[in-house]
């Protein structure tokens, strides 16, 4: 039998599901822009660059030295894009390999002076936008975005 609490709990369970419907589009919409705006700064970086050759190149200028291993999991993809990515990043001088100096037979994956410096101008104008839109909606909310951000990023499997 179905009591009062039950249509109540129903209820409830309903709004939360139309809510996260709403996250849901309003990512579809944040994620769409995202892939539009990694194709524009990997085109300004040069034209032969594809969005994940930026978005490798730009962890490389974010993380510093790192190894091809480690690097396909911080991006959270196969060995074989990594290296390939490399390659195409290599022949653009964008990419240097330095040998590891604990491992010689290894090496690490070094962004280019030229590449640091496109990389961050691209990302440059961005960063000038999102601030712009941010400081509209004041500390208290900002923050609020933060929290709420981070407190999905914690629950959230990666994949």
């Amino acid at each position: 039998m179905i009591t009062a609490m039950d249509n109540t709990d129903r209820a409830d369970l309903d709004r939360t599901d139309h809510a996260i419907a709403a996250v849901e589009e309003q990512f579809t919409i944040l994620f769409n822009r995202v892939s539009a705006g990694m194709r524009e700064r990997s085109a300004r970086v040069h034209p032969d660059l594809q969005p994940v050759g930026f978005k490798l190149l730009n962890t490389l200028v974010r993380t510093g030295p790192v190894h091809a291993g480690a690097l396909a999991g911080e991006l959270a993809t196969d060995k074989s894009v990594v290296s390939r990515q490399v390659r195409i990043l290599e022949e653009l001088g964008f990419v240097e390999r330095r040998t590891d100096p604990a491992d010689r037979r290894a090496s690490f994956l070094v962004a280019t002076p030229a590449a640091v410096e496109r990389v961050n101008e691209a990302r440059a104008a961005d960063q000038a936008q999102l601030y712009r839109s941010l400081r509209q909606w004041g500390a208290d909310d900002v923050g609020r975005l933060a929290s709420l951000l981070a407190r999905l990023n914690e629950t959230t499997p990666a994949r």
